[in-house]
C-alpha cells in the first residue's frame, strides 16, 4: 500500500487530530472508527469524520511518541479502517557557532562618571534669574562690591502642566473594553448573546420581524446578510427575504430540514470571538455550509487556536531573547537550539523580521543569520507600551459607517 506523508501542525497537536488535506481524502475512504498501530505495535482507536475533513483522538499517540510541531507521520493503509503509523521527530538545529574551550576573561566595563542632561530635561529647566549685585555701601569701591551669599538650593521647578479635563460618564461608556477583559458569564438569552457576538465580530444586529435577527456584515462588495430565527415559529413565509444565508436556532441534538444554528455553538462562537479576532469574513463559510453546529464551530475552534499558537510562539521568543544582554550578537542557530520544537524556523524568521521592523526596532539583522539586540526585552516593551499609550490617547472615537438602507422588506 501507498505511504502517506503528513507534517503536524501546532493545531494538530493542541485538538489531538489529523486534517484529511487533499491528498489524505483516498487514504482514508470512509468515515466511522479506525485503528492506528504505532511503531511500538501499540493500538490506539481513532475516529474518521470526512465531514468535518479531520481525524479525531490522537492526543495519545501524539503524547507517547513526544511529537511536535513539523514532526511528520508516516501512514501506510494496512486494511479497511486500519492503519501503521510511523512517527519522524525532526532534529534539533545544529550548533554552527563554536563554543569557546576555555571561558574569556570579563572584559573592562566603561563606567559613566558624568553625563549630560537630557533633551527632555533640558527642555523642562528653566533659567533662573541671576541675584543682582548689592550696592556698593558708602566705605566700600563700587568695584570691589561683596559678592552676595548665595541662597540655599532650591529644586527646580516643575513644567506647567495643563489643567486636567474631567472625563464624563459618556466617554467612558464609549471607550470600547479590551478583548480580553470581557467580564463574567456567557449571556443567557439568545438576544444578548447574538447582540455580544456581533460586537465582537462586526456585524451589524438589527431585527428584520419579530423573533428573527438580521446580522449584516457592512464589508462592501465582500458584505452579506444573515438571518436567523430564534424559534421555528418565527419562520412565517417570506422571513428570510433579502438574506444571503439563514438559519433557525435550534438545540444540538434537533434536527430540521432547514439550515440550522445551534444554541451550543452560539455559546461556543461567543467563547471563540473573546479568545481572540473573529471577522465576518472567518464566519461565512461556515454560514454558508448550513449547519453551523458544534462540529462546525470545532472549525473555528481550530482558527482561534492557530491565532493564540502564533501569539504564544510570539511570546516564547520575547522571553527567550529577554535573557540575552543589550547591545549583544544573537546567533539564528543557537536561538533555534534554545527554543527547541516550540518555534519552526520558517516562524522564527518571521517573528525576528518583525522585531527588527518598526515600532518594535529591537533588533538589526547582521550577515551570516546574526541579529544585534538593540535593547533589552523589558526596555523595549516599555517604550512601546509608552509609544502605544500615546497613540490611543490621540484616537479619536470613530464615527459609524452610514448604514445602507435595509434590504430586508417588513414582514406583514
Amino acid at each position: 500500500m501507498k505511504q502517506m506523508r503528513y507534517i503536524l501542525t501546532r493545531p494538530c497537536l493542541q485538538e489531538g487530530t489529523l486534517r484529511l488535506q487533499k491528498y489524505l481524502e483516498t487514504t482514508f475512504p470512509e468515515s466511522g472508527p479506525a485503528v492506528f498501530v504505532d511503531d511500538r505495535g501499540r493500538e490506539h482507536r481513532v475516529e474518521v469524520d470526512r465531514a468535518a475533513g479531520v481525524v479525531r483522538g490522537l492526543q495519545p499517540l501524539y503524547h507517547d511518541a513526544n511529537l511536535g510541531v513539523n514532526d511528520v507521520l508516516m501512514i501506510t493503509p494496512l486494511e479497511p479502517g486500519r492503519y501503521s503509523v510511523e512517527a519522524i521527530v525532526k532534529p534539533h538545529a545544529p550548533i554552527t557557532t563554536p563554543r569557546p574551550e576555555h571561558q574569556r576573561p570579563p572584559e573592562p566595563r566603561r563606567v559613566v562618571v558624568t553625563a549630560t542632561p537630557h533633551v527632555r530635561e533640558v527642555r523642562t529647566q528653566y533659567p533662573q534669574s541671576q541675584p543682582q549685585a548689592a550696592p556698593a555701601g558708602p566705605g566700600q569701591p563700587s568695584g570691589r562690591a561683596e559678592r552676595p551669599a548665595s541662597p540655599p538650593p532650591s529644586l527646580p521647578e516643575a513644567p506647567s502642566r495643563e489643567p486636567l479635563v474631567p472625563v464624563t460618564e459618556q466617554a467612558e461608556s464609549t471607550r470600547p473594553a479590551p478583548r480580553g477583559a470581557t467580564p463574567g458569564p456567557l449571556p443567557e438569552t439568545p438576544e444578548a448573546q447574538l447582540a455580544e457576538l456581533a460586537s465582537l465580530t462586526g456585524y451589524r444586529l438589527s431585527y428584520a420581524a419579530p423573533g428573527v435577527a438580521r446580522l449584516a456584515a457592512e464589508l462592501g462588495e465582500f458584505g452579506y446578510v444573515v438571518h436567523v430565527a430564534l424559534s421555528e415559529a418565527a419562520c412565517r413565509p417570506g422571513w428570510d427575504r433579502g438574506a444571503d444565508c439563514r438559519a433557525v436556532l435550534t438545540a444540538e441534538g434537533q434536527q430540521l430540514g432547514t439550515p440550522r444554528l445551534t444554541r451550543e455553538a452560539l455559546s461556543a462562537l461567543l467563547e471563540h470571538a473573546r479568545l481572540a479576532p473573529l471577522s465576518p469574513l472567518d464566519l461565512r463559510p461556515y454560514w454558508e455550509a448550513g449547519d453551523l453546529d458544534l462540529k462546525a464551530a470545532a472549525g473555528v475552534s481550530e482558527l482561534v487556536g492557530a491565532h493564540l499558537a502564533q501569539r504564544g510562539a510570539f511570546s516564547f521568543v520575547l522571553l527567550t531573547l529577554a535573557a540575552q544582554p543589550a547591545h549583544s550578537i544573537i546567533g539564528l542557530p543557537r536561538l533555534a537550539e534554545r527554543l527547541g520544537s516550540g518555534v519552526n524556523p520558517a516562524e522564527l524568521r518571521s517573528i525576528l523580521d518583525t522585531l527588527s521592523r518598526a515600532p518594535f526596532l529591537a533588533l538589526a539583522p547582521l550577515p551570516g543569520g546574526q541579529y544585534l539586540l538593540r535593547s533589552g526585552v523589558s526596555e523595549m516593551l516599555r517604550d512601546l507600551a509608552e509609544y502605544a499609550d500615546g497613540v490611543r490617547r490621540r484616537i479619536r472615537p470613530a464615527t459609524p459607517a452610514q448604514a445602507e438602507p435595509d434590504r430586508t422588506p417588513v414582514l406583514s
